[in-house]
């Protein structure tokens, strides 16, 4: 299974893993940089992610519900309609992502940095 490179296809990481959900939680394991990654859609419901560094992936439709971000980098991400219910971002650094009609319902986003980030109009709270 590969992660490609949002813009150019390129493989970003590959693994045996079985699903998406276990390819990515492998990749943050092993620490490798999944910036520019192309996750839309992907299905992360409770995955443990944090520290990942995903900085400008495209994480349009994902969903991060019940998912650790703690720490993680998601500077330029994409989340738009992102599903981020319940998910644990304290101290993610959101810098300039794009958070329009994301679903920030019970999500915690203590010492999370949202400089410069969209939150559009249609973004559910946060804790």
């Amino acid at each position: 299974m590969k992660i490609n490179h949002r813009h150019t296809d390129a493989v970003v990481f590959e693994s045996e893993a079985a699903s998406v959900s276990e390819l990515v939680v492998e990749a943050v394991r092993l620490r490798a940089d999944l910036s520019y990654a192309n996750l839309r859609n992907a299905d992360l419901t409770g995955a443990n992610l944090s520290y990942a560094k995903l900085t400008d992936a495209n994480l349009r439709y994902a969903d991060f519900s019940d998912a650790n971000l703690t720490g993680a980098d998601l500077t330029g991400a994409n989340l738009t309609g992102a599903d981020l219910t319940g998910a644990d971002l304290t101290g993610a650094n959101l810098t300039g992502a794009n958070l329009t009609d994301a679903n920030l319902s019970y999500a915690d986003l203590r010492n999370a940095d949202l400089s410069y980030a969209n939150l559009g109009e249609q973004t559910k709270g946060a804790q």
